[in-house]
């Protein structure tokens, strides 16, 4: 650039500043629908990457909450505790079968039974408790009467 004004006149060019430039509209209209595809690409791009990071990340915690027996229920629990801190009133919250059976084994083993029978006293006591009879037990009056034994 500078070469052909450098030698005849003794010229050296720095910096060449465009101020103003006329394009066409079609010319323009399509620089920015180029740039806006762009943008988007771009943006695709770290919604993906975001999405595989957030889907190893799950990966972890879900074999780490895996070879810990606890892990699931105290994150239930920590759930609770953070849906409760914002102020609801009613919570409702699916309560998955795993957990119940996990503070059952739980209780027996403080209890000291294995066999149920804490269990089955329990129901018995609320069902007392709730005015209606334990269908596991027998009530003298009520059934099925037995065929007179000889």
């Amino acid at each position: 650039m500078d070469a052909p004004t450098e030698e005849p006149w003794g010229l050296r060019i720095e910096r060449v500043e465009i101020k103003d430039i006329a394009l066409p509209e079609s010319m323009m209209h399509s620089m920015s629908k180029q740039a806006e595809a762009e943008r988007e690409r771009r943006a695709r791009v770290i919604a993906a990457d975001g999405e595989f990071e957030a889907s190893q990340r799950l990966t972890d915690a879900a074999t780490t909450m895996a070879d810990t027996p606890g892990a699931l229920q105290l994150r239930l629990l920590q759930t609770v505790v953070d849906v409760s801190a914002e102020k609801n009133s009613t919570l409702v919250m699916p309560f998955p079968v795993e957990t119940l059976r996990f503070f059952e084994h739980q209780s027996r083993e403080t209890d000291g039974a294995s066999d149920g029978r804490v269990t089955h006293r329990r129901a018995s006591a609320s069902c007392r408790a709730r005015g209606r009879r334990d269908p596991r037990t027998r009530h003298p009056g009520t059934g099925p009467s037995r065929p007179p034994s000889r």
